[in-house]
């Protein structure tokens, strides 16, 4: 069928149940633009930034398994969009980076934005697909989104110059490759797995996000174990957290004492994909008890950080389900659950005995889960945000919190709770941006405005850079250059037409929440500018910096310590 290349891409977009482009239309996309125009089935989203349009299309996948599809135009569009990419990459997020490339019919040098793509996208991207004529358009796109979702998934870009959108092709709407099987264990890994699990008196499970399509049988393997359940930061929801075997979202020196001691008392260990990353181990400050067996889809993963007894790469699903049978059934612990819920009880006793002024983060974090209702999506920034989320939150189903882990880039929070409002228009979208972070995408409140997202949005404002003004208060007993310039944002919501309102005690936390009700209501975002008082670290914050101090050496530690005294001494 012959066929404008605009067309040819919109129909691989079609068939692969692409829902949203984000981007900025440029001269080299026009045409492309213009068949997204005639589209029933994809919506082409203007932003204000290419940054954000990467953020939103990570977004639609966390919070719907829908793939999302970023729309740029050379060199510039493509260098904005970089840190979303990249974000996705290293959190393992399949996207479709749509790339426009300069023409290459005219034998032309030093076009316009003529940079070379591939090679900037190739460290940060699973695969880079160059598209040399129309025929191959509808085939390479679709290649292109089976490639990002497979495997341990990740950003795959398709270069497409800027001539084949402007003729017309034959071409094929027909896809040769099948989807690649899911990847199954050994049965004599089963058994083996089975045999450590079985000696051990009291196992240890620890879940990434990567566990989720094993989550219908999650709860019954724990069960099955009668083991404690701790997850990535990721992770977290993957497990059912209500659940009497959840233990907290880490079990190192970033987490509370009774966790801590609960995983020390266990003596083998079943990591279900999770990478045992710098974020998610709070820099590594975890000690998986060994047997160490180690489940991921990635060949690369597992011994890559601790030192694995028995590493599995296949699908979590088909380990898990082959697994189960495979396993001794043991009695309910009721020390070891009751330890648990006296361990949660003692956290919210803490939190809430903790004296401070303006809004504590756990009662926001709890009134808000209250407030909107178990399917919210909470999304956040890099910093003291996404901790308290992580510790703070509920969550029993995964794509619940969608936070910027382990390339932890600012400025996700916005953009990302635009993206899923588009994918979960049901679903109520909550975001928690750091004051810092809102100055880098904050404006994308217009692209909410402009298209009626209820989004909520909670601007965390301490004026400065929370989390590394802690870091430095902690270890430097010095802030430097992590005190924001201040800023009116109330003002700046006038200026884009949305509603701000001020919540600067607890106390005042039922009358706004009806306040943004009403403007939600609406189909119209609404912020709010937060009081938030951070006197209260994480436990997160308080066991990074211990892991750190800890790894120094003994002069370094000392000097550290002698310094900051020194400081809080002299002023």
């Amino acid at each position: 069928m012959k066929v404008t290349g605009g067309d040819a891409v919109v129909r691989a977009l079609e068939d692969e149940g692409i829902p949203f482009t984000f981007g900025i239309p440029g001269t080299h996309n026009i045409e492309l633009y213009d068949a997204l125009a005639r589209s029933a089935r994809v919506r082409p989203i203007l932003v204000t930034d290419e940054q954000s349009a990467s953020f939103m299309a990570d977004a639609v996948w966390r919070a719907s398994g829908k793939l999302g599809c970023v729309n740029v135009v050379p060199g510039a569009g493509l260098t904005h969009a970089l840190s979303g990419i990249a974000e996705a990459f290293l959190d393992a997020v399949p996207l479709l980076v749509l790339g426009c490339g300069v023409r290459t019919d005219t034998g032309k040098r030093f076009q316009v934005h003529d940079v070379d793509q591939l090679a900037m996208v190739r460290p940060v991207t699973k695969a880079q697909l160059a598209v040399e004529r129309g025929a191959e358009l509808y085939a390479t796109v679709r290649r292109a989104c089976r490639l990002a979702r497979s495997g341990r998934p990740g950003p795959v870009m398709v270069q497409v110059p800027a001539n084949l959108y402007l003729s017309r092709h034959d071409v094929e709407f027909t896809l040769d490759e099948a989807a690649p099987p899911d990847r199954v264990p050994e049965p004599a890994q089963l058994a083996r797995a089975a045999s450590l699990l079985d000696s051990a008196r009291r196992p240890l499970v620890y879940l990434g996000l990567g566990a989720a399509p094993a989550r219908a049988d999650l709860v019954a393997l724990a069960e099955r174990l009668e083991a404690p359940v701790a997850t990535t930061i990721q992770g977290k929801g993957v497990f059912p957290e209500r659940h009497p075997l959840s233990l907290w979202p880490g079990f190192g020196d970033a987490a509370p004492p009774f966790t801590r001691e609960i995983a020390a008392s266990c003596d083998a260990t079943l990591a279900i994909g999770c990478r045992f990353g710098e974020v998610a181990t709070a820099s590594y400050g975890v000690a998986p008890p060994t047997p160490l067996i180690h489940v991921d889809i990635d060949p690369t993963v597992p011994g890559a950080n601790y030192a694995t007894e028995l590493a599995i790469v296949a699908d979590a699903a088909a380990t898990v389900s082959g697994l189960l049978p495979r396993l001794a059934a043991r009695r309910a612990d009721p020390e070891l659950r009751g330890a648990i819920a006296a361990g949660h009880a003692a956290v919210r006793e803490q939190w809430d005995g903790a004296a401070g002024a303006g809004v504590a983060p756990h009662r926001l974090l709890q009134a808000l889960q209250r407030w909107f209702g178990p399917e919210t999506i909470f999304t956040s920034d890099s910093g003291n945000g996404t901790f308290w989320a992580m510790e703070a939150l509920v969550l029993d189903a995964p794509g619940k919190l969608l936070a910027p882990i382990d390339y932890s880039c600012m400025g996700y929070a916005v953009p990302a709770a635009i993206g899923a409002r588009l994918a979960c228009p049901a679903t109520p979208a909550v975001c928690l941006a750091g004051d810092g972070a809102f100055l880098m995408t904050g404006l994308e409140l217009l692209t909410a405005a402009q298209l009626g997202l209820a989004v909520a949005v909670f601007v965390l404002r301490d004026r400065e850079l929370a989390q590394i003004a802690q870091f430095q208060e902690i270890a430097l007993n010095r802030k430097t250059c992590s005190a924001l310039p201040d800023y009116d944002l109330a003002a700046l919501c006038r200026g884009l037409g949305i509603e701000c309102f001020g919540l600067r005690n607890d106390a005042e936390l039922p009358a706004v929440l009806e306040q943004v009700e009403r403007s939600l209501a609406a189909e119209q975002p609404a912020v709010v500018e937060v009081a938030i008082d951070y006197s209260t670290r994480t436990y997160f914050t308080r066991g990074v910096v211990k892991t750190n101090l800890g790894r120094l050496s003994w002069p370094d530690r000392l000097r550290f310590v002698t310094r900051a005294l020194a400081r809080r001494v002299l002023g």
